[in-house]
């Protein structure tokens, strides 16, 4: 537990305890790879966790930090999986804390102990997994305290934002024998899970490129004084030129590509356009006087990260949450016998199709229907359209099962790679740089991920 003390309070808590500390907050890492080498080697005693099941839980007690706007809208569901308990909630601003407890308590719950700006639910005797939904500077701090606390934990994305702390967490999951995870409900897509099968079983032929990412207009809510707490997404947008949050699009495209399953992310390229769909909307819709007009806007309206891959396939990946668009992930898949893509979902397949005329993908998705789908539905109680339940039952399952994890810490690292990737791609004009193997040589393995096999939930006592 020595190193759980090590872990700064400011580091691992937002708000005003964090306050004017956010630009200095030093990275927790170990050891970095350099741009054009090797990646570090495990230090003696690591041991690799893939394939490395959950233990078996009768149910699975979580723990809840950062009640904002996503923690908070993830309650109900977390609540409504059966064996699942919620026995902490924890966030610096204790009112969220005891709001999320008088709610558990109204949905007929037990109430859960409340945390404030202690540290304690990361060690908590009666929390099995930890779920963070925290701003994205403290994924790291909080990931690592949750391992070493002895918890698995789920982390919003991305994990973290800096190659040496993926590496972290990737070293400190693999010292503690507990997984971090990306939640990465978007793989849980019925699309994204219809189009994987497909890609499995051969549908689109020879699988050769992709597109995915995360277009979604959101000055508005970048600019609420309410939405996001002390702005803390829209001062990213002051940091830095990265694609911050292309893993909703990127992952179900990899997961297609057998991505850490038999093939593997080489090296990425980076661009980025002009910085301006934030400032002119703050030019046209923000009264002067407002705390934004201090700030100066950095990042690219549309960063667009081109990957290669070991088996020499092509992704996309693009970010733009600052220009009038529609919303879109893209999740276009591509092979030597055809294409799908979505918004709209549609698909193109020799020898069903002809005319050089996209078609309906609903069939297809009907008949390719995912497991998890079939059995739950999409009349759930949670958000997203149902991702958002899917994803948290299926860790549940998993857990009072005693199975491996759809995804894991390698995945989630490679998938968030593209963050600080991005900003090394683009400090070099564009050209291309390596993408680190976080699995050590292991990628070469093929093995299940979400393409799962039915498992039904045990019965709860």
């Amino acid at each position: 537990m020595t190193d759980m003390l090590n872990v700064s309070r400011r580091s691992l808590f937002g708000g005003a305890l964090a306050a004017g500390a956010l630009a200095a907050m030093p990275a927790v890492a170990t050891a970095a790879p350099d741009r054009a080498g090797a990646d570090p080697k495990r230090k003696r005693g690591q041991q690799t966790m893939i394939g490395v099941p959950f233990e078996e839980h009768r149910e699975v007690r979580v723990g809840l930090v950062g009640l904002g706007n996503r923690g908070r809208g993830m309650l109900d569901s977390w609540a409504a999986v059966p064996g699942c308990v919620i026995t902490a909630v924890h966030d610096v601003r204790r009112d969220r804390a005891v709001s999320a407890a008088d709610r558990l308590v109204s949905l007929g719950k037990p109430r859960p102990a409340v945390h404030g700006t202690d540290t304690s639910l990361f060690s908590a005797d009666d929390v099995d997994f930890v779920y963070i939904a925290t701003p994205w500077e403290f994924h790291h701090a909080q990931g690592k305290a949750a391992l070493l606390g002895g918890k698995h934990v789920g982390v919003e994305l991305p994990i973290a934002t800096e190659l040496a702390e993926l590496w972290d967490l990737v070293d400190t999951s693999e010292r503690t024998r507990k997984h971090l995870f990306l939640m990465e409900n978007c793989s849980y897509g019925r699309n994204e899970l219809a189009m994987l099968k497909m890609a499995h079983e051969g549908v689109f032929g020879e699988i050769t490129n992709g597109h995915g990412g995360y277009l979604h207009d959101l000055r508005e809510l970048l600019f609420s004084d309410s939405y996001y707490t002390d702005a803390w997404r829209r001062k990213w947008h002051t940091r830095s030129t990265a694609s911050f949050y292309p893993m909703h699009g990127l992952a179900p495209i990899a997961a297609c590509m057998d991505v850490n399953r038999g093939d593997r992310f080489t090296t990425l390229a980076a661009t980025a356009t002009a910085p301006r769909g934030l400032a002119d909307y703050r030019a046209r819709h923000v009264p002067k006087g407002h705390p934004s007009w201090n700030e100066t806007y950095v990042n690219g309206d549309l960063v667009t990260c081109l990957i290669e891959t070991e088996r020499g396939r092509v992704i996309r990946a693009e970010h733009d949450v600052s220009s009038p668009r529609p919303y879109s992930r893209i999740n276009s898949l591509a092979g030597s016998r055809g294409i799908v893509e979505d918004y709209p979902a549609r698909i193109y397949l020799e020898p069903d199709h002809g005319g050089h005329a996209w078609q309906d993908f609903r069939p297809y998705r009907d008949r390719f229907d995912h497991w998890l789908w079939k059995t739950i539905g999409e009349n759930n109680p949670g958000g997203h359209g149902g991702i958002d339940y899917l994803l948290q039952w299926r860790i549940v399952n998993q857990m009072r099962l005693g199975q491996v994890p759809d995804i894991d810490v390698y995945d989630s690292a490679v998938w968030c790679s593209p963050v600080p990737l991005s900003v090394q791609s683009l400090e070099r004009g564009g050209k291309p740089v390596r993408v680190p193997d976080f699995t050590r040589g292991q990628w070469m393995v093929p093995r299940v991920g979400l393409d799962s096999r039915p498992t039904p939930m045990p019965a709860t006592v």
